[in-house]
């Protein structure tokens, strides 16, 4: 199962639509993840309309017409993967164990709102996962996205993307 994992895109207001290598993976892969801050509904819905499946959230500068259809937390469950998303996790300092405080029997757990690349592992052992933005690089070098493949309950071949 292969899985896209994005977050504050921001369309349209730090970038009209999505970058072309990011929409030819809607097209492909088989879980598009979005973390959060889509800002406009219509973004939601392209997205919808091209991904084999959406597993989304709305972030904290997503309107009341995308907190309606998206919740604050999403849990699924991924060929045994047990994944969550949220769009924040709160300040960098205390993160992991925040995380496994709130969010207990998470295997992954894919977050947003910084813009910055994250990867790390919690004390109970729970994946943090954050793509940066393929559209708003904000303070980092890149816009960045995240692939990821799902076998037998395991996240595997995570791979950071620089656009």
């Amino acid at each position: 199962m292969q899985l896209l994992l994005i977050a504050d895109t921001h369309v349209p207001r730090r970038a009209r639509t999505l970058p072309d290598e990011v929409w030819q993976l809607v097209d492909r892969v088989d879980v598009v993840v979005h973390a959060g801050d889509w800002v406009d509904g219509s973004l939601v819905d392209e997205v919808e309309a091209r991904a084999s499946r959406l597993v989304g959230v709305h972030g904290n500068n997503d309107g009341p017409d995308i907190r309606a259809r998206l919740p604050e937390v999403a849990s699924v469950e991924l060929d045994g993967l047990r994944m969550g998303v949220v769009h924040e996790t709160g300040p960098t300092p205390g993160r992991e164990q925040r995380c496994d405080l709130a969010h207990p029997g998470l295997d992954v757990l894919v977050f947003g709102h910084s813009h910055i690349p994250w990867d790390t592992m919690t004390p109970r052992g729970m994946r943090l996962l954050n793509p940066g933005s393929p559209t708003d690089r904000r303070r980092q070098p890149h816009h960045t996205y995240l692939t990821a493949a799902v076998r037998r309950g395991a996240l595997a071949e995570v791979t950071l993307h620089r656009l």
